[in-house]
This record gives C-alpha cells, sequence and structure tokens, in this order.
C-alpha cells in the first residue's frame, strides 16, 4: 500500500507537474510538508551549471601537454546525447564501418618504421585473420539494438566524446582502446556504439576454445580473434610469443554468452558509456615527466609514525611497483617496467573520474552515510539537491536531468529491491530506508563508490579533523569529543598525508605528490565550510611582534642567495577551527563516513589475521579472510558493506605493503606469513588504533 501511494504521487507529478499543488501531502504542520519543502525546486534539476557540461575524461596535463593543446575534446552546444537504442540502417554507414584493426597502407608505414618486425607481420596477421561477412554484421548489429531496446530505458552517448573519438581517429595513428569492465555486456556497448558511429572496431578475443568448426566460422566473420588450434586454454595461448601480444592490445569479450544475462533483470535501467580523451603515450613516455621509480615501501613511510610517533618519513612517495611485479615479464627492462607503471595509474584515475554520477549513486549515498536509520520522501529531495549541487561544484559531470520528483522516483525505483518503504503517520508520507540484509547493502555500498572520489579530498580532511578531536580526548578533553578545539595546520597536514599514503590507486591523480594532495585537502575543508582559519590575536603591530620574536632580521652579504625578500615573510601559524560548532558535526559525520567502509574494512581483517592457518597461499588468505569479514559483519549486525571482495583484496596488499604480512614466491604460489614484529600485541594494537582514530564513532 504504501509503495503503490508513493508511487501514484510520483506519477501524478511527473506526468503533470503543474498538478503538484492537487497531489500534495497535507500534513498537520507545515515543517513537514513535501510540497513547501521542495516547491521552489520541483521544477527542473539543472544537470550542469553553467552553459556546458564540464569536460570530464582530459588526459594529463602534465605529463601529455601536447595531447591536451590539441584540444580534442570540447564542447560544442549544438551536440548533445544521443540514445543508441534510436539508432537505425540510415544513421549508420555499415560499409564504412567494415574495416579491419591493420589495413595495408598501416603495414607498409610499420615495415617502414619498424624495419625489424617485418618477419613477424605476415604471422601476426595470420594469427588475426577474420572474415568479415557485412550481411551478418548487420543481423548481430540489428539483434543487439533490440536486446538492449528490451534491457535498457535508454543508452546514453555523450556526442561531445564520440566526436573527439573522430577527431583522434584523423591523426592517423594506431588507437588503442582500454576499458573498465563493469559487466559482462560492456565490451558489447562499446563495440556497439563505435559500429554505429562508423569508428573502427577493434578485434575482439573469445577467450574460451572453440573446437566446432562452424561456429569458428560464424565467430571469425564477426570479427572475433580465437584461440590458436593448437592451445587448449587462454593461459596456454598468453605464453605464445606471437599471440600474447594480440591478446594483450585488445578485450577480452564473449561474442554471444551475455544474452542471457541481459535477460534476467527485472528493472529497465539507464546505460551511459563515456569515452575519455585520448592521449599519445609516444608523448608520454618521451616527456619522462611522471615518475615512479623513486617512491618508499609503506612500511617505511608510515610505521614510524604508527610504532614511535615519529613524522619524518611520511613525506616521500609511497612506492607502487606491485602493480608490475618483477616476476612478471622478468624481461622487461627497468625505463620499461616504470612506464607500464606510470601508465597503469594514468588509465586507473582517467577510468574513475571519467565516471558520470548518476541519480542512484546521490540516494544510495544519502541513505547508507546520512539517513541510514530512514528518511521522509520531502528531506531526502531537500537533501538531494544539496547534493547535487556539490557534485557539480566539483565540475563533475551527472546523468541525469529534469524534474526533482521524477529523478527521486526513477532512482528508487531502480533500488526498490534493496530498500524499505513506511508511512509515516499521521500523513502517510513515504519514509525511505536501507535493507539490512548482506546483498542491499553491498549493492547499495557500490553504488556510492562515485562519490566517495568526487568527496575525496573532504573525506581524507574530515578523518583528519576527526582523529585530531579524537587526540584532545585522549589528552584529558573528556569523554565526549570537543568541536570547539583549534587545530595546527601543520598537525592536520600530517594527518591527512598519513591517511592519504592509504588510498588505493585511483584517488589521486598520478602526477600529483602526496604532500600536495594533502595540502589540498587542508584547502578544500576550508572551501567547503567545515573549517575556518583563525588569525592571530596580538596587541601590537604584526611587523613589531615579528621583529621582537626575531623574524624580520635584515643581514649585509654581498651573495644575493642570501638577502632576499623570503626574510620578510611571516611563519606558518596557521590554526583552524570548526565554522559552526554546533552544526557542523552533521557534515563532519557525513564526509567520515564516506572512507569509514574502508577504514572498518581494515580493521576487521586485522583483528581476524590470528585465525588464519599461516603460511598461507594468497588465494586462499584471500577466501578465508572474506568468510572472516563476512562473520564479523554478521556479529555486528550490520555494515556489511565493510565485507566486500574488493574491500578485502584492498585489506590484504594494505597489510603486505605495511609489512604485516610477508610475500614469500614459491614456483607458481605466493605465500603469505605473519610478520613476527606484528606477533606482538602491542604492535598490532598501535595499528588498530592507527586505523580507528580516522574512524568517528
Amino acid at each position: 500500500m504504501v509503495e503503490n501511494l508513493f508511487g501514484r504521487i510520483m506519477n501524478q507529478v511527473c506526468e503533470n507537474p503543474s498538478s503538484q499543488r492537487d497531489v500534495t501531502l497535507q500534513p498537520k504542520r507545515p515543517a513537514l510538508s513535501w510540497g513547501v519543502k521542495i516547491k521552489r525546486k520541483l521544477k527542473s534539476v539543472a544537470p550542469f551549471l553553467g552553459r556546458f557540461r564540464p569536460l570530464v575524461g582530459q588526459c594529463c596535463h602534465q605529463c601529455t601537454p601536447e595531447s591536451l593543446g590539441l584540444k580534442l575534446l570540447c564542447n560544442t552546444p549544438p551536440l548533445g546525447f544521443q540514445n543508441l537504442t534510436c539508432v537505425n540502417e540510415t544513421h549508420t554507414g555499415v560499409k564504412k564501418a567494415l574495416v579491419t584493426a591493420c589495413s595495408s597502407d598501416e603495414t607498409k608505414a610499420m615495415e617502414l618504421e619498424m624495419p625489424e618486425v617485418r618477419g613477424h607481420l605476415d604471422t601476426i596477421l595470420a594469427v588475426t585473420q577474420t572474415f568479415i561477412s557485412p550481411s551478418l554484421l548487420r543481423l548481430v548489429n540489428w539483434l543487439l539494438l533490440k536486446i538492449f531496446d528490451l534491457m535498457f530505458c535508454n543508452v546514453q552517448i555523450n556526442l561531445n566524446q564520440v566526436a573527439a573519438l573522430r577527431r583522434s581517429t584523423q591523426l592517423k595513428a594506431p588507437l588503442v582502446y582500454v576499458c573498465v569492465r563493469q559487466s559482462s555486456i560492456d565490451h558489447a556497448l562499446i563495440c556497439l556504439t563505435l559500429f554505429c558511429h562508423n569508428l573502427r572496431v577493434p578485434y575482439t578475443i573469445f577467450p574460451a576454445h572453440v573446437r566446432q568448426t562452424w561456429l569458428r566460422s560464424i565467430l571469425q566473420r564477426l570479427g572475433v580473434v580465437l584461440l590458436p588450434e593448437g592451445s587448449g586454454s587462454e593461459r596456454d595461448a598468453e605464453m605464445d610469443s606471437l599471440y600474447s601480444p594480440v591478446m594483450t592490445s585488445a578485450s577480452v569479450m564473449s561474442a554471444l554468452g551475455f544474452a542471457l544475462s541481459l535477460l534476467k533483470g527485472d528493472h529497465r535501467g539507464s546505460v551511459r558509456i563515456h569515452f575519455a580523451q585520448a592521449f599519445s603515450l609516444k608523448e608520454m613516455c618521451e616527456s619522462g615527466k611522471c615518475r615512479v621509480d623513486g617512491g618508499r615501501p609503506l612500511q617505511d613511510l608510515l610505521m614510524t609514525a604508527i610504532v614511535h610517533n615519529r613524522m619524518d618519513s611520511i613525506f616521500s612517495q609511497k612506492d607502487v611497483s606491485w602493480l608490475l611485479p618483477d616476476a612478471v615479464m622478468p624481461e622487461l627492462p627497468p625505463a620499461h617496467r616504470q612506464q607500464t607503471i606510470a601508465l597503469t595509474l594514468h588509465l586507473i584515475y582517467s577510468s574513475t573520474t571519467n565516471m558520470a554520477v548518476m541519480s542512484t549513486s546521490l540516494v544510495s549515498c544519502l541513505l547508507l552515510h546520512k539517513h541510514r536509520k530512514g528518511v521522509r520522501v520531502s528531506m531526502l529531495c531537500r537533501d538531494i539537491c544539496w547534493l547535487l549541487e556539490e557534485v557539480l561544484f566539483r565540475n563533475t559531470d551527472v546523468g541525469f536531468g529534469g524534474s526533482l520528483v521524477g529523478l527521486v522516483h526513477h532512482a528508487v525505483s531502480l533500488l526498490r529491491p534493496y530498500l524499505l518503504l513506511a508511512a509515516a503517520p499521521p500523513t502517510g508520507e513515504p519514509i525511505i530506508a536501507p535493507r539490512s540484509d548482506p546483498d542491499s547493502l553491498l549493492i547499495l555500498s557500490k553504488q556510492c563508490d562515485v562519490i566517495t572520489r568526487v568527496f575525496i579530498h573532504e573525506a581524507v580532511g574530515a578523518c583528519a579533523v576527526s582523529a585530531m578531536l579524537s587526540e584532545v580526548v585522549g589528552c584529558g578533553g573528556g569523554e565526549d569529543l570537543e568541536f570547539d578545539a583549534v587545530l595546527g595546520q601543520n598537525e592536520l597536514t600530517e594527518k591527512s598525508l598519513q591517511l592519504t599514503h592509504l588510498l588505493s590507486p585511483g584517488y589521486i591523480p598520478p602526477c600529483q605528490n602526496a604532500h600536495s594532495f594533502a595540502l589540498d585537502v587542508v584547502d578544500s575543508m576550508v572551501r567547503c565550510g567545515v573549517l575556518v582559519m583563525e588569525e592571530v590575536q596580538t596587541d601590537a603591530p604584526v611587523c613589531d611582534f615579528m621583529k621582537r620574536h626575531g623574524v624580520l632580521s635584515w643581514t649585509v652579504s654581498d651573495n644575493p642567495d642570501e638577502s632576499s625578500d623570503s626574510d620578510c615573510e611571516e611563519p606558518d601559524i596557521h590554526t583552524y577551527k570548526l565554522s559552526q560548532p554546533s552544526q557542523c558535526p552533521k557534515l563532519l559525520f557525513f564526509l567520515c563516513s564516506l572512507l569509514s567502509v574502508q577504514l572498518r574494512a581494515l580493521c576487521w581483517a586485522l583483528e581476524s589475521l590470528h585465525y588464519l592457518p599461516l603460511p598461507i597461499t594468497e588465494k586462499d588468505c584471500l577466501s578465508q579472510l572474506h568468510t572472516h569479514l563476512k562473520n564479523r559483519a554478521q556479529l555486528d549486525g550490520a555494515r556489511y558493506e565493510s565485507s566486500s571482495i574488493d574491500l578485502v583484496k584492498m585489506a590484504l596488499r594494505t597489510f603486505i605493503d605495511l609489512g604485516v604480512l610477508i610475500e614469500d614466491r614459491q614456483r607458481e604460489d605466493v605465500y603469505l606469513d605473519a610478520n613476527p614484529l606484528f606477533s606482538q600485541g602491542a604492535y598490532k594494537e598501535k595499528l588498530v588504533l592507527f586505523f580507528k582514530q580516522f574512524m568517528f564513532n
């Protein structure tokens, strides 16, 4: 009954916005009125600020300035969004799109530029040999469009990004697509998008060994590259010196297996495909501006701060060589290995920042991190307006627009299996709350990941503020947190830097060092209004005050480097306070909660290590640790979002980097054993307290 009431109210307002007053619930207190609360914001929700959408997915300005200067990605007002399911054959030039991945002209160019590969070109082309059938491609293209039309409300394509992709193809350089896999149909969607916009479609690798001759013939006519005849699996094919580079340069997809998985859904959702700006790999490698070879292990950065409370080592960069261990491609030269790691970091960061924020992410984030016990629909709409404005202020793209009521109705409809609906007496206004079962919380938490990345500066800063406020309590400030405390800039930066080192790749721009990121964190806390800078209160003028303390002292010297105006600079004595101590905790709680999911997983995983039969293989360690975290969440009765397999992988990687677990590579398996130092209760307790200080309780 409640669900029908909610749906009826939302549908009537969506269909006829002018009838808003007729369907508005009339509670006894106007303060709770649905219409009064959001009356001014019901007309429309702007998907961007100003005239243009934000340019997301631009390449790195430090590593590839020339690629950025080409301005391949630019805002063009006439170009908006296109629903891929509405495309028909009149919009596509099928014959133009049927182009193989390596034409004869490109082959000749490769022979001229790289004579050493001339002897291998014929063999490589034989491996990728396909027999394109235009008729079959038209049929499969038509079938995919019909299937996606049944499964999705729309498949939105940003035409500005497609135009940028078309400009990059005109540069006459090989184009490599790197896809971030989010579902089993991603590669089919991308290939169909390229096909429908007359862009060259890359080869598709089918990872299974196909023995049927007729099926191999059909797949090859669709442009699918199959495993060599002599190989029994994808892993065997990767050992082939010629097939391996072909496999690793294309995306893996199943040509037909995804169709059944599409038909299992009960709700028609929306899909949005993003294409980041292309950049020159040659420019990135030759510039040498992105270096990852000077990092120090996480153990060296943080253990002195955790165990001995010394901060002298936290200002270095973190080593990320684990992204490409020496055991993988050992013949790779060190310089090429470092370039590969740098490229990987850029691709990870670009893939996360290029995604648009969807309405389901806004609703999931508010329900999990602000209204976990439930919220009235009127208050949820008000908070969505606030959160949407904050997202847009951070130059982030969103994938929706229209009326606020329609936005909330659409998001709640998609998330309906994971939500609880109830009626609030006496008005009957719907109340929405997240379900408490593990599957619902894990799915809602997954939707929140993009919001956490948007607010990563503020989330790190809020956790650092929480840690400093906790120290005030530990130093005798009382049992409760004192929000009217003074926070030093250096201490706040150090706390932010410690937490920054714990973040996984993808949160920080690859070309920005951790210390610079921590300084930006402190600045962001002032910009968002959580902190306010305090002024130095002195009776004497600043010049007299600084002269008495020996700050202003001029010396006569013939060396211009020794006498400069830098002697007159004011010392760093900045301090901060919470801007509104009585109201600020609500915003502080929300920002801290964004990273509490990862921090809680670290605490639970560390407490569960002594249950593992060490030494143990990395695969078994991951499986058993995942089981322990699920049991821990079951005992806790909530917070199941901290027991996902992705967070277990993150925790395991963090423990290896911190030296809590020691890797021992034996033949094909990697064994993990406990560090004897952390077998002692004192060191383990210090590490647990280090994680917990950033979690606001």
